[in-house]
């Protein structure tokens, strides 16, 4: 950094005199989901990660932002997000752009990326985690070589590049990661459609049973106890399978839990979408491990990995929303969820029963390991490039105030995340 600055000065100004704050457009969500064509040229972004595509003709051209921009997702979500083609947002958000010559708008964003802990910190104090326009207004970014234009936009410029090869190999390997996840539920869904072969498909109500789980809470939590599975982790936490739970409680309602026994298969039994409601995890580990009470063990004979990619499969999912309750939140009917079929390959020969699954478990593991492996596949991948991005981000972009400032500047816990 000091080679880059090669003596230069640092000014900090605050955000909201640097850049031009826009608004957005009035549109209710609802609206959004009408409007939105997966091919329109149109962005619109919402609270969180909500986002919609529409024609140009459905926002009115005043609402129409032309200029590379940072989103500020100032609601739920709080994040920032750097976007160089026409968009608009619905208008209880706000962005920024530049209308001068000395400002990298995305050598910003980089800046406010590396403060978004800070943000979500003023945000988290409210009931709707939020923030307002004076929080980014009145935040101070540092412009290096202040006094020649020329120079300070050179230096921006050159740590945006370095720390853009970064995001780009994140992009990359994003992308490949979500095509990738594509072919993997395309051969899962082919594998487990038995079109050909001696299959029989069996409700799961004639081919085991379901075990509701007791109720415990996070004051029942230890860090040394009785290992459990809580239904909250099913939707976040665990995927197709595991071998260890991630939660304990005391030791001492031991007595009053229900538990999954290994081969077990846990679902849960609420959520907030149809795939959350009913999703599984077949529980792999040495002991029998307790459950949550809005979670049901399914106890049979099958390859318990088998059963679970099993209920991933669309068309488990499609028959699965039939017995969906929608209320305040999203209900599983187990008397009708017993109802769903899956297929038993070769079902009067249990041998080669369990052999045919579990050939079938191999292929599925290899796709599952690669879409989503911490250790192993495409994640781990992204994962290491976007810690190297925020270890060249956190170097390129620390830069010093001087002690003056930092007593007088009312915002100065701002840029340590």
């Amino acid at each position: 950094m000091e080679k880059l600055l090669d003596g230069a000065e640092v000014e900090w100004k605050p955000l909201g005199k640097v850049l031009v704050r826009a608004k957005g457009t009035t549109i209710t969500a609802g609206r959004m989901k009408e409007l939105h064509k997966e091919d329109a040229p149109l962005k619109i972004f919402a609270g969180g990660r909500t986002v919609a595509f529409v024609d140009f003709d459905d926002i009115p051209t005043k609402d129409i932002n032309r200029e590379p921009s940072i989103i500020v997702k100032s609601r739920g979500v709080i994040e920032f997000e750097y976007y160089d083609k026409p968009f608009s947002h619905k208008n209880e958000m706000w962005s920024y752009h530049s209308n001068n010559d000395y400002i990298h708008v995305r050598y910003v964003c980089h800046f406010l990326k590396l403060n978004e802990r800070y943000f979500q910190g003023i945000g988290s104090k409210m009931q709707m985690p939020q923030i307002a326009t004076p929080d980014t207004d009145k935040f101070e970014i540092p412009i290096p070589c202040p006094e020649n234009p020329k120079k300070s936009l050179e230096i921006q410029a050159e740590i945006v590049r370095i720390l853009d090869t970064f995001t780009e190999l994140t992009t990359e390997l994003t992308t490949e990661l979500t095509a990738r996840k594509k072919q993997y539920n395309y051969y899962r869904d082919q594998l487990l459609s038995f079109e050909d072969g001696e299959v029989e498909w069996k409700a799961l109500g004639k081919i085991g049973e379901f075990i509701r789980g007791k109720r415990f809470t996070k004051a029942d939590y230890v860090k040394d106890g009785v290992s459990v599975i809580h239904y909250g982790e099913i939707y976040t936490r665990y995927g197709v399978f595991t071998t260890r739970a991630l939660s304990q409680v005391r030791s001492d309602m031991a007595d009053s839990l229900r538990y999954a026994e290994p081969g077990d298969v846990v679902i849960t039994d609420v959520g907030e979408t149809v795939e959350d409601v009913g999703k599984a995890v077949a529980w792999l580990g040495d002991e029998k491990v307790a459950i949550h009470d809005h979670c049901y063990a399914f106890r049979h004979s099958m390859n318990p990995k088998f059963v679970s990619y099993c209920m991933q499969a669309a068309s488990f999912i499609a028959e699965k929303a039939k017995y969906v309750a929608s209320t305040k939140v999203n209900t599983l009917l187990i008397n009708g969820y017993s109802k769903i079929a899956i297929p038993v390959p070769y079902p009067d020969d249990p041998e080669k029963s369990l052999a045919e699954q579990a050939r079938i478990v191999a292929i599925l593991d290899k796709f599952d390991t690669l879409t989503t492996s911490l250790t192993e596949g495409l994640p781990r991948e992204i994962e290491l490039r976007q810690k190297q991005y925020a270890y060249y981000r956190d170097l390129l972009l620390h830069f010093t105030r001087p002690v003056q400032a930092i007593a007088k500047n009312p915002l100065e816990n701002a840029h340590e995340s």
